[in-house]
């Protein structure tokens, strides 16, 4: 009988999982509160105090809010490459995150505390303090969010990881969101006391999560692109990266119109300003309560699953706020409860998936290009949020929405108020619907990424 005599092969063992320290995970998920209020304060807030504060005209309102979100597609690219570059005994992105805490706090307190002006000298002031705020936050926003895909290469344990983020950012959004319209209620002075205590909320959050993160795990160092032209080109290399740009995009253009719309639609459909508080609350809520399910979601069917049902039930809620004005405030309520479930779902799993789209390319290419991926989304993100103020700010200036300062209240033409309803419901439906559709073309699971092979026909 004929024997072959093989060699006995043995398989390298695989790599230990890296398990993050639950003071680290603490640490980290403590910066959050910083990004979630710096996102939802301005969301919230800035295009209502320059129409209804500063009688800055909507459409110019808009312009304000936008222009300087346009400044990140150059300056977040920019700190991803030279946080991916940087070797320092703090480590490579916790100098930048150590700036950012220094210069984000002042910019923003700067922003509602400006001198005595209204109309367009009150526009340009915003303006310019905005637009630091926005390289601020550059600083520390990109290098914090690429950390989460080097402290683990674990599919599920970035998920957990990201978990206790969640947690922090449905507290900050929860405090900001409805702690920001009280303070500031409808006086310049209000505002101007609001801007210096989120001001400090942020301070102290960004230091502590410099701090938190001294000891955070590193898996592997990312490597740098030569210019942003090829980080652009090595983004557009990956197939699961632009199918996530696409819908994370569609998610906060859809978010960012509904958020700048609260204040009107509190004021202007149900009748009563206070209510912002309130609506704010259902659409919060959630992210402190859901967070264990989304991720026992995730897990059983996939974040691509869990994704989807989360961006239907955004969708479901905001299409039947159309009917607000007839069936009234309870109603609205329960409306933006299930946009706050649908929300919840997608603001985790934006993050985690992003994370995994990182994991894939070093797996593929061989190369680690955090920064590379979480500048350009950040980037991207920040401009489509704001782009819905800026949808909302020249709808209301199209259908004849009259700018004004407290002192001299306006009645609001029906035009502009039906606006406020349709525009600030319908769109943001549309759109969560459109990332139901690119969120079916979304090619990355945990099966995939354990065999990263396949998926090489994506790529391109």
């Amino acid at each position: 009988m004929l024997r072959l005599n093989v060699p006995m092969v043995t398989p390298e063992p695989a790599p230990a999982l890296v398990t993050v320290p639950r003071g680290v995970r603490i640490g980290y998920g403590i910066g959050s509160v910083s990004t979630a209020t710096f996102s939802t304060v301005p969301g919230l807030l800035l295009l209502f105090y320059m129409t209804n504060v500063l009688a800055v005209p909507a459409w110019i309102a808009g312009l304000v809010v936008f222009l300087p979100k346009v400044w990140d597609m150059l300056i977040n690219p920019w700190v991803g490459q030279r946080s991916d570059r940087t070797v320092s005994r703090l480590g490579a992105r916790r100098p930048w995150m150590l700036l950012g805490a220094l210069t984000l706090p002042v910019a923003f307190a700067l922003t509602f505390a400006g001198p005595p002006l209204t109309g367009v000298p009150a526009a340009l002031y915003v303006a310019v303090c905005y637009f630091l705020t926005a390289t601020a936050y550059a600083f520390y926003e990109v290098p914090y969010k690429a950390m989460a895909a080097e402290m683990t290469d674990d599919y599920h344990e970035r998920s957990s990881l990201l978990q206790w983020k969640m947690v922090f950012v449905g507290l900050a959004i929860l405090l900001s969101g409805a702690g920001a319209p009280a303070v500031a209620g409808t006086e310049a002075a209000g505002y101007r006391t609001m801007g210096l205590l989120v001001g400090a909320v942020l301070l102290v959050s960004m230091l502590a999560a410099f701090a938190g993160t001294a000891r955070a795990p590193m898996v592997a160092r990312a490597e740098a692109e030569p210019s942003i032209r090829a980080q652009f080109a090595a983004a557009r290399s990956s197939g699961p990266f632009m199918v996530l740009l696409g819908l994370s995009c569609a998610q906060m253009f859809a978010a960012g119109i509904l958020l700048a719309g609260a204040p009107y639609f509190a004021a202007y459909v149900l009748g009563d300003p206070g209510m912002t508080t309130t609506l704010f609350l259902c659409i919060v809520g959630p992210l402190l309560l859901t967070m264990p399910a989304w991720v026992w979601l995730s897990r059983r069917y996939e974040k691509r699953g869990a994704m989807i049902l989360g961006a239907a039930l955004f969708a479901a809620g905001t299409a039947a706020l159309v009917l607000a004005g007839e069936f009234g405030a309870v109603y609205a309520h329960v409306c933006v409860l299930a946009v706050g479930i649908g929300y919840a779902g997608f603001q985790l799993l934006q993050f985690s998936m992003l994370s995994d789209v990182i994991v894939h390319d070093a797996l593929v290419t061989g190369k680690r290009r955090a920064g590379v991926f979480t500048g350009l989304w950040t980037a991207c993100e920040t401009v489509v949020f704001a782009f819905g103020a800026l949808v909302l700010g020249w709808l209301l200036g199209a259908t004849g929405f009259v700018e004004s300062d407290p002192g001299t209240p306006v009645a609001q033409p029906e035009a502009a108020v039906t606006a406020v309803l349709y525009g600030g419901a319908l769109l943001p439906a549309l759109l969560a619907g459109i990332s139901v559709l690119l969120t079916t073309r979304y090619p990355l699971t945990a099966a995939s990424l354990a065999t990263p092979e396949p998926l090489r026909s994506v790529e391109g």
